[in-house]
């Protein structure tokens, strides 16, 4: 299975597998219950099927790395868009409607990108990538996410180890610096995103590259 459909797969089954209670839970996203950022992949899923639908006409402006904009604070969740987020998700009240649409449109954009040819060139957001990248792009997104939905479930299952390695060196293109080798890659990605603070002892290890964390993607 390809990284995309590795990431997405695993995600929504995560998801899936949740018992209802979890929903009411914290969520990895500042301000974010484990609902709002199920809400959230719903909408995501939604944007990656516009995406592959919208081709362009000009070559790529962008790649998996440039596709992201890397800012140095943490967002807060006050964030208009947030906050919209915030009550459509409460909007749902039953977790079990959440999980069909997310299975529903989760789903539809799977295969969509499963058919997707990906030298094919497309637009979002005022850039141009082929599918590829986009879709190289979006395993470092449902991986981030995937660490997010799990961060207050310590029963849940993490990413696969194939999407985090994927992540991570998506994140090191990123930066333009490679995180230390010893350092996991899950510790990589929740450091380097600012979803945590490291210790005395990582920013040791991290030497120079502590002093430019985070790097917060949007």
């Amino acid at each position: 299975m390809d990284p995309f459909s590795l990431s997405w797969t695993a995600l929504r089954e995560t998801v899936a597998a949740l018992p209802d209670a979890d929903f009411a839970r914290p969520s990895g996203c500042a301000g974010w219950l484990v609902r709002d950022l199920v809400c959230h992949l719903v909408v995501d899923a939604q944007d990656v099927l516009i995406t592959l639908v919208t081709p362009a006409d000009a070559p790529p402006t962008h790649d998996a790395a440039t596709y992201w904009t890397v800012t140095p604070a943490p967002p807060t969740g006050d964030d208009p868009l947030d906050a919209l987020t915030v009550r459509l998700a409460a909007a749902y009240e039953d977790p079990a409607l959440l999980k069909f649409h997310l299975d529903d449109v989760g789903s539809a954009a799977g295969r969509a990108a499963e058919l997707a040819d990906p030298a094919t060139w497309i637009t979002t957001q005022n850039q141009i990538l082929t599918t590829a990248d986009y879709l190289s792009a979006y395993v470092l997104e449902w991986t981030l996410h995937h660490l997010d939905l799990i961060t207050h479930l310590p029963a849940a299952p993490p990413p696969p180890a194939e999407t985090l390695a994927a992540a991570r060196a998506l994140l090191d293109r990123i930066t333009g610096e490679p995180f230390p080798t010893e350092m996991s890659d899950t510790d990589t990605l929740l450091l380097g995103t600012g979803r945590r603070t490291p210790t005395a002892a990582e920013r040791t290890q991290l030497g120079t590259l502590a002093e430019r964390l985070p790097f917060v993607l949007g």
